[in-house]
This record gives structure tokens, sequence and C-alpha cells, in this order.
């Protein structure tokens, strides 16, 4: 599938990208972090200077553990507390995205996160999308392009799934494209929100739902089996269903078979998973094995301030590390716009006017 045009940091940039997978709340600029904390009083931060808490960010996010990794996040969002924070936070998000090349993102958060100082779940949603749409108007003005979608998390250790179901039905006509649970996968699967998953298929609704990171195919298997998951939050494990013969002929178990067979998608986010301990190192990551077997595999960043990492960059080590070229980013891309939570004119539309000719220039 690769090609031979070079892959220069400049070219990468300028590729058109999708992204589905990444956190509001884990891509902040380490100086928008700093100075918010200043302006709440937050006085916990483990630097002030935004270089040293940067790097401090990407160190501690590098323990091998989901759960040591998600305690970053009490950092981050112990600042995004207000609605001018959100506001802020969000525009910021979109003005980086696009800066990267980004054409279509769908940036996800838990509202529930975001009501320690008396916010209501409803007047969080509407200060990040006012952040959305500022941060939209500000790149369309510099004269660039990008389209934003918002999913909302809710917290699987936590008991308001339904609630936070109902705020995406709810804010959907306001640019909200789908709901996801995340957080701690061990001791928590997706089927305890079976009533969820069950409101929001009544309303026609999507959602993705974080499985086959942190825990094994027994998450996979429920997501998609008892809670209908459209999509597969990381789901990079599937590959715990595949097995080599003595012949060298990869052979897949039924539930993977089911997954690709279906064209369930996969948020794999390459840098992400090897921090949480779910692959031990880039090389060793199965994401090549399963774009080699046609799984429908997306690229992603996570949480760009946690992992360092841009989609520039996660394409950058994807090519440098699986010999990927011009042609497979394509595909990837494509993969990714085919699965957004987007009415299908729009994505055939950005698919045949922003992708294809994007990729087709810098060949």
């Amino acid at each position: 599938m690769s090609d031979v045009t070079p892959l220069s940091a400049e070219i990468l940039r300028r590729a058109p990208k999708v992204l589905l997978h990444d956190h509001l709340d884990g891509g902040l600029r380490p100086g928008t972090v700093a100075e918010l904390a200043e302006e709440v009083g937050y006085r916990d931060l483990p630097a002030t200077d935004p270089g040293e808490l940067g790097r401090w960010f990407r160190a501690a996010a590098d323990s091998g553990s989901l759960v040591s990794y998600l305690e970053t996040f009490a950092h981050t969002c112990a600042v995004m507390q207000t609605e001018e924070a959100l506001v802020r936070v969000a525009a910021e998000a979109v003005e980086d995205l696009a800066a990267d090349g980004v054409a279509y993102a769908e940036l996800r958060y838990a509202p529930e996160l975001f009501v320690a100082r008396g916010l209501s779940l409803d007047a969080v949603v509407e200060a990040v999308q006012a952040g959305f749409a500022e941060g939209t108007r500000r790149v369309v003005a510099a004269g660039g392009r990008i389209r934003i979608g918002t999913l909302l998390c809710a917290m699987r250790q936590h008991a308001r799934a339904r609630e936070i179901a109902e705020l995406v039905v709810r804010h959907r006509d306001a640019g909200v494209a789908g709901f996801d649970i995340a957080g701690p996968e061990d001791g928590f699967p997706p089927s305890r929100n079976l009533d969820a998953f069950e409101y929001l298929r009544r309303n026609n609704a999507h959602f993705t739902i974080h499985a086959g990171e942190a825990f094994g195919l027994p998450s996979i298997h429920e997501a998609i089996q008892f809670c209908g998951a459209e999509r597969l939050g990381h789901g990079v494990r599937i590959a715990e269903d595949l097995t080599t013969g003595p012949d060298g002929e990869v052979h897949l178990g039924r539930l993977a078979s089911y997954v690709r067979d279906r064209r369930i998608p996969l948020e794999i986010c390459p840098s992400s998973n090897v921090q949480t301990g779910t692959v031990r190192s880039l090389g060793e990551h199965p994401i090549g094995l399963l774009a080699r077997l046609r799984f429908r595999v997306t690229v992603n960043t996570d949480n760009r301030l946690m992992s360092g990492c841009t989609m520039t960059s996660e394409f950058a080590a994807l090519a440098e590390t699986f010999g990927f070229g011009l042609a497979d980013l394509r595909w990837f891309t494509i993969n990714a716009m085919k699965s957004a939570f987007l009415d299908f004119d729009a994505r055939l539309e950005l698919i045949e006017k922003v992708v294809k000719p994007g990729y087709a220039a810098l060949a």
C-alpha cells in the first residue's frame, strides 16, 4: 500500500486529517493550564513554567498504567471549571487542530467533570460549543477550514451515564454528535450502562465506547454485542483474537472476524497505547497487522498534552516505524471520515472535496 512520496514534516502537516478520538481536557496548551491556574487560584500544579509543565505532563503520563495516566487529568480539569475557561480551551483546541492540518475532528469530554464550581451540565455544554464556534470562526478568518463535532463522555466509574445520554440528545442539534463512556475499564464493564445505550438507540443517537485498551476481548465483546457500540475507542486489543499459524498465515477468531466483517471502526491512539502499557512499544503495536488485514483502522491522538503529540507526529511515527506511505495515511483518513458521526452527505463532501484532493495535491 505504501508509495514513494517522501514524507517530510511539511507534507505530513499539510495532509488533510480526520480525528475521531481526542479528549478536550487532554489537549490544553501548557501555557493555558498555567494561566488558568493563576486566574482561578489553583495552587497544586507541579510547575508553572509552560515548558516545564508540558514536560511534566508527558513524563507523568509515561507510567505504563491507565489508572496513573488518568490521574494527570486532575490538573487540567481543575482549571476548566468556569464558562470562560471552557470557552478558551475549546477555541484553542480548534485552532491547534486546524494548524495541524485536521479537516474534521470529534472532540470529547465528560461534562460531569466540570461542575465543581456550580456550572450545570447544560451550561458546560453550551460553553464548550461556544468555544468551538469561536475557534472555528478564527480559523476561517485566517483562511483555514475545519469542522468540529462533539462527543459527551460519561465516566464509567460513576452512575450518570443515562443523564449524559439525555444531555447528548438534548444538544444534538447544536453540534453534539454522540456519546462515549470513558474512565477505568477494569472493573467497570460497559454493560453497567445498558439503560443509557438503550436510550441512545431508541433516539437514533450515535455512540462509541472505550473498550479494548486496559481490558481485553471481554470488554470489546460487551461493547459491541451487549451495548451496540458503533465504534471502539482504542479497540487495539482485538489483536488478541488473532493467531499466526506455522505457515505464517494469520487466523481471525470469531470476535475479530465480526469486527472486521462489520467494518466496526477502531479508534487507535498509538502513542497513548504505549504510555498506558497497552502495548510495550510502538514497534510492537498491532496497528501494522490490523491495517494489513484491512480492519477499519483510524489514527488518533487521544490526549495531545499528555502524549506530547499531534496528528502529524502520530503519522510521522507510524510512517517511520511501519513504512507507511502517503497512500496508507490517505486510507486511514478516509476510514475515519467514513466512520464519523456526521450525516452521509457531509462525510461524502469532505472525502471528495477535501481529503482526496488534498492527498492528490501532495502526491
